[in-house]
C-alpha cells in the first residue's frame, strides 16, 4: 500500500570539517545543494548557530544568497533564523531581498531559541530574554512588514512588501506547535535531535490548527539523521563523526568534525547512554534497504508531509551519495 505522497528536504550547518577551510565548507555546501536538485529534493535548509567552530551558518541569510546563486529550482532558506537574535525589519529586509533576486525560491523559517550559549546570546543582543518571550509579537512583526498594506505606514521595508516568503514556524517542544496552529503556519519539528516532544507537538499543532490565507490543513515537516553507505557496516563507520559531535554537545567540547574511524565497542555503548540515546532516536543509519525500511516506518507513523534530513558526514563525496541514497529511498516510497 502507497503512503500519502511526502516531500524529502536537507537541513545543514554548513559543518566544518577537521582540516577544512570556511571556504571549502561552503564551496561543499553549494554542491551538495546542487546535487539534491538532481535528486529531487524540495528544499535546501541553513540553520543559524553561532559560536560554534564546527558550524559555518552563523550568517545565515548570506550562505542562503550564495547557495540559491549556485542552485536553479530547489528552495533555499532557513531552518531557522533565530528570530530573538534580529530585529524583525532586517529579517524582512534581507528576506525579501533574497525573494527578489531568487523568486519563488526562498522559505523563512523562524525559531526562536538562541542557536547559543547564554554569554553569546547577551552579546548578540543584550535584551534576548525579552524578545523571545515576545516570539508572536516579533513574527507578527515580520508578517506585516511582508504585507502590502505596511506600504501606508511610517516604518516599512520596502524591499520586502508584497514579495513571496513563505514562513514556517521551528519548534523542540510544545510551545512552538500551539503558536504555528494558532497562526496556521507550516510547522517543522526538530526531531532529529530533540525526540522527546515529538508526537505531543504533532497531536497539539493537529488539533489547533486555524486554516489561514497561508495554508489551508496542517503541514507538518519532521527531522531526522540520514547516514546511508553502501552497506550497514561502512554506513556505521560513517556515523563515528555524528557519535563524537554529539559526545562533544553534551560535554562542552565542540570540535571540527572528525574523521570517521572504526565502528568500537566503546563507540557502541556511547550510542546506549542515555542522553545519546535519546538524542539519536530518529537517526536512521545503514544501508539503502535497512534505513528504507526504517523510514518507511517513521513516516506511516508521524504522517509527516515533509521529511528534512540531516547527514551529519565527514567527506562530502560520502554526503552527497548519503543523500543520493536518502532521495532514492523517498522516490520508491512514494
Amino acid at each position: 500500500m502507497k503512503i500519502q505522497h511526502t516531500s524529502y528536504s536537507i537541513l545543514d550547518l554548513a559543518l566544518v570539517s577537521e582540516g577544512h577551510t570556511l571556504k571549502q565548507t561552503y564551496t561543499n555546501a553549494r554542491e551538495l545543494a546542487q546535487h539534491a536538485e538532481t535528486f529531487g529534493y524540495t528544499r535546501y535548509w541553513l540553520a543559524e548557530h553561532h559560536n560554534a567552530p564546527n558550524i559555518g551558518s552563523s550568517a545565515t541569510s548570506i550562505l542562503i544568497g550564495y547557495v540559491a546563486e549556485g542552485t536553479n529550482t530547489l528552495r533555499i532558506g532557513s531552518g531557522g533564523i533565530m528570530l530573538p537574535n534580529h530585529s524583525p525589519l532586517i529579517v524582512a529586509e534581507q528576506f525579501g531581498t533574497l525573494a527578489s533576486l531568487y523568486p519563488n525560491r526562498i522559505d523563512l523559517g523562524l525559531g526562536r531559541a538562541p542557536g547559543t550559549d547564554r554569554e553569546t546570546a547577551q552579546a548578540i543582543r543584550s535584551d534576548f530574554m525579552q524578545a523571545a518571550q515576545s516570539f508572536p509579537n516579533e513574527l507578527e512583526k515580520i508578517q506585516i512588514y511582508f504585507s502590502k498594506e505596511n506600504s501606508n505606514s511610517k516604518v516599512r521595508a520596502t524591499v520586502a512588501e508584497g514579495v513571496d516568503v513563505p514562513i514556517y514556524i521551528l519548534g523542540s517542544s510544545t510551545d512552538s506547535a500551539h503558536l504555528a496552529a494558532k497562526k496556521g503556519l507550516p510547522y517543522a519539528f526538530a526531531s532529529h535531535f530533540a525526540t522527546t516532544h515529538l508526537w505531543e507537538a504533532l497531536d497539539i499543532y493537529r488539533e489547533e490548527f486555524q486554516p489561514s490565507k497561508h495554508l489551508k490543513q496542517p503541514y507538518v515537516m519532521a527531522g531526522l539523521n540520514i547516514i546511508i553507505a553502501d552497506t550497514d557496516k561502512e554506513a556505521e563507520r560513517l556515523s563515528t563523526s555524528l557519535i563524537r559531535m554529539i559526545v562533544g554537545i553534551f560535554t562542552g567540547k565542540r570540535d571540527y568534525v572528525q574523521p570517521p574511524t572504526a565502528m568500537t565497542n566503546e563507540f557502541k555503548e556511547l550510542m546506549q547512554n542515555p542522553q545519546v540515546h535519546q538524542m539519536l532516536k530518529y537517526s536512521f543509519i545503514g544501508s539503502k534497504a535497512t534505513v528504507k525500511a526504517q523510514v518507511k516506518e517513521f513516516m506511516e507513523q508521524t504522517k509527516a508531509d515533509e521529511l528534512i534530513a540531516v547527514t551529519n558526514i565527514y567527506d562530502i563525496k560520502d554526503r552527497i551519495r548519503s543523500y543520493e541514497l536518502f532521495g532514492e529511498i523517498m522516490k520508491e516510497l512514494n
